[in-house]
């Protein structure tokens, strides 16, 4: 099931025909906040971050104070509304993701950047420890050029930390988010459901400043 994403390139010409259907209805209950997925939060943000697996990416920003929701699909490629098995193929240029939806009066963006940062290696490229491929890759898609900014601060700062600690180039695009589409109903909240389920995250121990 892990590891067979494909290391390929593709753009919108050459990547996999989607569908026109969701492959999940939104309306569907959040296992830990107890509303819709895609329940309405005035005054919130939203934030996309794909960090390996995104089972145990949800499982982390659930636990942030400050957010309001998760959701895991898929980000930053061509395909619309794929499935998970098209996605693994690699030739969907998706990103395995998770949608944050926070209140920035208790948290803010940055720290979120910060979380993200220290609970992956971002030196990897396209793969997470034993799971490889495209959809694995580290990237933060931002939905404004605030986000964008900050993102690219904190990477910057992270960089010096990390080469201070011995480790090589940040890897983790940054760039303005692309159509979202929700991944499959079992996959949402997959650690809640199945507790002692795969959790692959490879992380640097080492902290990343915020300035």
């Amino acid at each position: 099931m892990f590891g067979f994403g494909k290391s390929v390139t593709v753009n919108a010409e050459t990547a996999l025909s989607g569908r026109d259907t969701p492959v999940l209805d939104a309306s569907r209950t959040h296992r830990i906040f107890g509303e819709p997925l895609n329940a309405d939060h005035p005054g919130a943000e939203t934030a996309y971050f794909a960090l390996g697996c995104f089972w145990g990416a949800e499982k982390l920003f659930w636990k942030q104070p400050g957010v309001l929701s998760t959701a895991v699909g898929y980000q930053g490629g061509y395909t619309p509304n794929p499935s998970y098995q098209q996605v693994c193929t690699g030739l969907t240029g998706h990103a395995e993701t998770v949608r944050v939806v926070f209140d920035p009066a208790k948290i803010s963006y940055a720290d979120l950047v910060r979380v993200f940062f220290e609970n992956h290696d971002p030196t990897q490229g396209n793969r997470q420890g034993n799971d490889i491929g495209t959809q694995y890759r580290s990237a933060i898609f931002t939905v404004s050029d605030a986000q964008q900014d900050t993102a690219e601060r904190v990477r910057s700062e992270y960089q010096h930390a990390l080469t201070d600690a011995g480790y090589g180039q940040i890897t983790t695009a940054i760039e303005p988010a692309k159509p979202w589409y929700y991944a499959e109903d079992y996959h949402q909240q997959y650690l809640d459901a199945n507790p002692g389920g795969y959790d692959c995250h490879i992380r640097t121990g080492v902290a990343c400043p915020v300035s």
